[in-house]
């Protein structure tokens, strides 16, 4: 009788021992979701962090706006985003009782593709990029866009509407956020825009330079006139970094739950990991890094904690990372 208590307290301190262990893994899982733009930036760094640190790091795509929704219930400790945080989000956040931190970890440039083998567009203007995309645009044929192109049918694929990319494109071209026709292919998934033109003749997109150059092989990146008179400037690490790539140009970033941060040493060591490692990484999988001052600057605001967005809720073209820190306050 007293081995067989023996045994089944033996028994019972090992049951204990395992929800124990299990309860303590399961803390240390971080969850991120959002941007499926960053989402190869944060993916990068998980893996790194996982391989250094053995803490297990999910990483979601469910674009800009889904990760949001997400975040602002408390379901993810960080919010990749494509643009910033919009008024609704924040309202949602407050009401959930969610306070972030606002991060830039890198730059993108958005950028316009045609097929491969398009060769009559050599450039497009802000212009001529808004006559195609503008609400209720009737535009269909690539002869309405310029007289001097041929008469072919325009086939226009797109991020889905709660994606990053469409609000900050929407806003930069059109002036508005979401401000556009809806007779487009559209997906969270940059793959699929990438097939669909590269299937088509007369297909244009738009999509994060990171993929244009996994697949420049079968796309051609149109450069882009912003000013009637201008020059046409090709999307590209250097064009991002002189400011001469515009209105295009566009800082990325992670958006971190400050309770997380502050009370799960899980958390506040990947970001810390985040941003000491991004210079590489960003480069690595075709972004453009932050300056190092910038990186410097960035440290310095997730150290102090400082929770709120540098934005009043809508994208802001052309924005410098150390003035947009300095408006949190």
């Amino acid at each position: 009788m007293h081995s067989s208590l023996l045994r089944s307290s033996l028994v019972a301190a090992l049951i204990a021992q395992a929800f124990s262990f299990s309860a303590t893994a399961a803390e240390k899982i971080i969850k991120i979701d959002g941007s499926s733009t960053v989402y190869p930036i944060t993916e990068a760094v998980a893996e790194e962090f996982q391989r250094a640190k053995g803490v297990k790091v999910t990483v979601g795509e469910s674009g800009t706006g889904g990760g949001f929704k997400k975040f602002c219930r408390g379901e993810t400790d960080i919010s990749d985003a494509s643009r910033p945080i919009s008024q609704k989000e924040m309202d949602a956040c407050k009401e959930g009782g969610v306070q972030f931190i606002e991060l830039p970890v890198a730059y993108d440039a958005l950028t316009v593709v045609v097929n491969g083998k398009n060769d009559w567009v050599k450039q497009l203007s802000v212009a001529e990029l808004k006559k195609i995309w503008e609400p209720n645009s009737t535009v269909k044929n690539w002869k309405q866009v310029n007289a001097t192109f041929p008469d072919k049918a325009l086939n226009l694929y797109g991020p889905g509407t709660s994606s990053g990319t469409f609000d900050y494109f929407t806003e930069a071209i059109n002036g508005k956020a979401k401000a556009s026709r809806k007779d487009f292919t559209p997906s969270e998934d940059d793959n699929v825009l990438v097939q669909g033109v590269a299937g088509n003749l007369g297909g244009l997109a738009y999509f994060g330079l990171a993929y244009y150059l996994e697949n420049k092989d079968k796309l051609r990146a149109v450069p882009v006139v912003a000013k009637e008179g201008g020059k046409a400037i090709f999307p590209a690490p250097e064009t991002v970094m002189d400011g001469t790539y515009q209105p295009l140009s566009r800082p990325l970033f992670i958006y971190v739950n400050a309770t997380a941060a502050a009370f799960k040493p899980e958390v506040k060591a990947f970001v810390n990991f985040y941003l000491e490692n991004a210079p590489e990484l960003v480069k690595e999988v075709k972004y453009v890094p932050l300056p190092k001052e910038d990186y410097e600057a960035v440290k310095t605001h997730f150290k102090a904690m400082k929770p709120g967005t540098g934005f009043n809720g809508t994208s802001e073209v052309g924005v410098k990372i150390t003035d947009l820190l300095s408006r949190i306050k």
